[in-house]
């Protein structure tokens, strides 16, 4: 069901029944038949610090080119965007051979903007921030504080539109509306289509003849959408780019990067791809009900078993199967070779993973593969649409694997690392403090200058965990002088505690006395 018809799109709780909260084993998460085994009520009795959806979508929104962010929040909203504007920067640069900063700005409002109202000093803001920069766009982003007071953003820039050259496009980030933080794609994708794709100013010709009709055709059965993440770099991009290349389809890439103008070509082409259902199940929808565009939505193609499902799944929608096992017989013959002189030096080394769900799964596959043995595994959220990994690992890891859904929660994370004592974590490059303060080798699962995705990735990844492993010292060493904050007592307690109704985690855990540091 398409929700443009709305000012913004259904929080996730609602739309995919997504949830926050589990804590306990992949036997309790695997499968259909127990699904979405999260506590109904979604609350945990304590809870730690989360992040909002600024972060997310504000990462996408900052890549785009000849864009400006309007905030419409307090002076603190959206200073995530210092810490991404390096990927902005370098990004560009790789991209397009241009160094450019990610432009924002904020309404800053004050007391006095939450009693009285802020509208005019956001339609004044869209104004000046047109006059001065002459973007292309122009992403007006409200935060929770317009959505509390009431301040009708879409109203404002239907107002706006017509005083300024730039394109406006009303994003809503309203955090407190929603515990999922991936509704932030949902929201970015929703305010795309409703201001970009549609535009017959910007992207349909005033005579359609049957030339045009013609070259539009051919043009839409050799292009495939390739819809990107936030945390896929350039060499991402163009290891995927090179396998869609490979079954002879040229290849839209959205929406990371992507020019603004050339947005309404994902309208003309011949199959949608996702590399993340967490992210891309929104706009796929769309473009299937919207403009009849099939799709693929199941493997996120990390590692060599979800890389080689996912040439299969498109090039048998493609009618290119017989290339495409060619294709993969070369790759993973070449790539298995490159691997064996460091499976040996892995076998049995546990890892404990933390990511979005899609990337923690994916890499517990590839790191069993190998030679790791899986700890644990912490994602940010569950939907349904991760059970085809569970399954997989579970018919290759053990059941009793402790599994951990949580919005961050650094304290269930520190109690679970310190009674796993895993020898290697890898997490999000800003979440691998707790590990690092308890002396565990970390590595980031994701970084947009370095190599992930594919077989590309899964060689370099291996590569570099390898030389991280060969010299733990720098965490040994500093978990000396630091520690983390919580209490003796907390790390002798089931670390799923304070989730109510919760699960146990396998059965004979239930902690340890020690409280690490």
């Amino acid at each position: 069901m398409s929700y443009l018809q709305d000012r913004e799109p259904p929080k996730r709780e609602e739309r995919l029944s997504a949830c926050i909260v589990y804590g306990g084993d992949l036997c309790g998460l695997a499968g259909k038949t127990r699904g979405c085994a999260c506590m109904q009520d979604g609350e945990r009795s304590f809870t730690q610090g989360s992040i909002c959806l600024l972060l997310p979508g504000i990462s996408i929104l900052n890549s785009i080119p000849d864009n400006v962010n309007i905030v419409h929040g307090a002076v603190g909203c959206g200073a995530c965007s210092h810490s991404q504007n390096a990927n902005t920067r370098s990004g560009g640069n790789l991209r397009f051979g241009a160094v450019k900063d990610a432009i924002w700005v904020s309404t800053a409002l004050n007391e006095m903007d939450v009693i009285s109202g802020a509208e005019t000093k956001l339609y004044n803001a869209v104004i000046e921030a047109d006059r001065l920069y002459r973007p292309k766009t122009i992403t007006v982003i409200a935060s929770c504080v317009p959505g509390i007071i009431g301040d009708d953003i879409d109203g404002v820039v239907d107002q706006v539109r017509s005083q300024v050259a730039a394109r406006v496009i009303p994003i809503h980030f309203e955090g407190f509306k929603t515990k999922i933080w991936a509704t932030a794609y949902d929201a970015v994708y929703h305010g795309l289509a409703r201001s970009v794709f549609e535009d017959p100013r910007f992207n349909e010709p005033i005579i359609k003849d049957d030339l045009y009709h013609e070259r539009i055709a051919s043009e839409k059965a050799r292009t495939v959408n390739l819809l990107t993440v936030s945390s896929m770099g350039l060499a991402d991009e163009q290891e995927l780019s090179r396998y869609l290349n490979a079954l002879d389809r040229k290849v839209n890439v959205f929406p990371n990067f992507a020019d603004s103008d050339s947005m309404y070509k994902l309208k003309y082409a011949s199959l949608s791809i996702s590399t993340c259902p967490t992210h891309d199940d929104y706009l796929l929808d769309y473009l299937k009900e919207e403009h009849g565009i099939p799709h693929i939505i199941r493997h996120m193609p990390i590692g060599i078993e979800n890389t080689s499902a996912w040439i299969r799944d498109v090039a048998a929608a493609l009618g290119k199967s017989d290339v495409a096992e060619r294709f993969i017989a070369r790759e993973t013959a070449e790539l298995s070779a490159a691997l064996e002189r460091y499976k040996g030096f892995f076998k049995g080394k546990k890892v404990f993973i933390s990511a979005g769900e899609f990337r923690a799964l994916a890499t517990a596959n590839l790191l069993h593969d190998l030679g790791f043995e899986i700890a644990g595994i912490r994602s940010f959220h569950h939907d349904d649409f991760a059970n085809v990994e569970y399954e997989k690992l579970l018919q290759t890891a053990s059941a009793e694997i402790p599994i951990n859904i949580a919005n961050v929660q650094p304290f269930e994370e520190a109690n679970l690392l310190t009674a796993l004592k895993p020898d290697l974590f890898l997490g999000h490059w800003n979440g691998n403090s707790t590990a690092t303060k308890l002396g565990i080798p970390s590595h980031v699962i994701y970084n947009t200058g370095l190599a992930y995705i594919g077989y590309r990735g899964a060689y370099e990844l291996a590569r570099r965990l390898y030389r991280q492993l060969s010299n733990p010292a720098f965490n040994k060493n500093l978990s000396q002088y630091v520690r983390l904050p919580y209490k003796k007592e907390w790390y002798a307690q089931n670390p799923f505690t304070y989730i109510k109704a919760h699960l146990d985690v396998p059965e004979g855990y239930q902690g340890t006395e020690e409280a690490g540091r």
